[in-house]
Parts: C-alpha cells; structure tokens; sequence
C-alpha cells in the first residue's frame, strides 16, 4: 500500500523545510549573530508559518525578531502607541540592524503588515 504523505509534505516548507530556512536565513543575513539566527531560524520554521515559502518565512520572523528585540517598539507600544504607528516608529532602528547584518533586502514604509 502506498506511504500517505505526511500532514506538510504540500506546505512550501514542508519535507526539508529546515535546510530551506537555513538557506533562506543564509541569504538574507549573512552577517547576524548565532543567537539572533537561531531565534530566527526557530520562528520561521513555527507552525503558523508552515504555508508560506521559506523567503517569506524567514523575512516575517526576520522582522519580527528585529523589532521586538533590537528597537523601541515594545517602550512606543508601552507608552500607549498603537502598533502600526510603533511599527512606522521603528522602520529606521530596524533598516540599521539589517545593514549591520548585511541583509539582502531593507524594510519599506509601504511594505504590507510586515
């Protein structure tokens, strides 16, 4: 009888979804710190982000990472801003981490809820 494929094998992650991260974190960062990657690599690869492909993935915890860990936005949001303008707020804090990182790609203004 054949093998069912397993429950993510059809997700754009899926079997060797974390090579591809790897890849994916590779590209975009080549310069961030092991423990900034590793944080990451690990909130790329959680569960809510199985459906997307691996760039995207990786960009969203990239981001996400950055912001909660390397700028003001939790001190905006703490001093009553709501998130988008806190978001807005720290768009340059964060374009400075990922020039220090070497990042391939910059945080837009115009960038959907990134």
């Amino acid at each position: 009888m054949p093998r069912r494929p397993s429950k993510g094998a059809t997700s754009p992650i899926g079997p060797g979804g974390d090579s591809a991260i790897a890849k994916a974190l590779t590209a975009l960062l080549p310069l961030a710190p092991y423990a900034d990657m590793e944080k990451i690599r690990t909130d790329a690869g959680a569960v809510h982000m199985k459906t997307l492909p691996p760039g995207i993935a990786v960009w969203l915890a990239t981001i996400a990472h950055i912001r909660h860990m390397h700028t003001d936005y939790e001190k905006l949001l703490s001093e009553g801003y709501d998130r988008d303008s806190a978001r807005f707020f720290v768009i340059e804090q964060t374009n400075i981490v990922l020039t220090r990182w070497r990042a391939t790609r910059l945080l837009d203004a115009d960038d959907e809820e990134e």
